[in-house]
């Protein structure tokens, strides 16, 4: 079942985009009714070509989500609703930490060799028993809601990405510095090969947070 934002979600996101009308050309879709069509894409897990006809244009739909990952609409979202969200005491501060393998498309083979300023030369496409592959690291907060994500090859291993997951975690604040460090974080044991280098790269030389290996 497919659910679109609500009220209060499109509320809170609407500002946070851009003008709907762009420098060229004619005004864009309604960004509401974009979103639940990326939302229903994802949701469904279906292909493009068959987005519902009631979305409008499925290729006007990709290229907005495209363009605002390259122009950073989805990152500023994303950081804004975080900062909203620690400011009204609403997230959860014991950080789960765990990753998951994604296949490359088969046309990701033929992917250009130098891609958008930021990403890595090899794309995060690493070649693992599964084929081409990517691994998604990521860090939640107690109620799964994500906090920072970190992308490398499919063979990477889960303990060198661990620290840089835990640098990724920065949630702006309305006073002072950035909120980085959790109070505790759960993870494989396989994400860290030794619990004081977690506890390090959560709180470093002051053992205000905690580690938690499971099996």
């Amino acid at each position: 079942m497919v659910v679109p934002l609500t009220d209060a979600q499109w509320a809170r996101i609407e500002p946070l985009l851009p003008d709907r009308t762009p420098r060229r050309g004619g005004r864009w879709r309604d960004h509401h009714q974009v979103i639940d069509a990326i939302a229903w894409k994802f949701q469904t897990g279906s292909q493009w070509v068959h987005l519902p006809a009631e979305y409008g244009s499925w290729k006007g739909v990709y290229t907005r989500l495209r363009n605002w990952a390259i122009d950073g609409t989805w990152e500023r979202v994303f950081t804004a609703l975080l900062a909203q969200a620690d400011a009204d005491g609403d997230l959860d501060w014991v950080v789960a930490v765990d990753s998951t393998i994604v296949r490359v498309h088969q046309n990701g083979a033929g992917a250009r060799k130098k891609g958008p300023a930021g990403e890595p030369a090899d794309h995060a496409i690493g070649r693992s028993r599964g084929g081409l592959t990517t691994k998604v690291h990521l860090a939640a907060d107690s109620r799964c809601r994500p906090l920072c994500f970190v992308l490398t090859p499919g063979q990477a291993g889960d303990a060198p990405a661990f620290e840089h997951v835990m640098a990724a975690i920065r949630v702006p604040r309305r006073v002072g510095r950035p909120r980085i460090r959790p109070f505790a974080v759960l993870a494989d044991k396989t994400s860290h090969a030794d619990k004081r280098q977690a506890a390090a790269a959560v709180c470093p030389a002051e053992g205000c947070g905690k580690a938690m290996a499971s099996s």
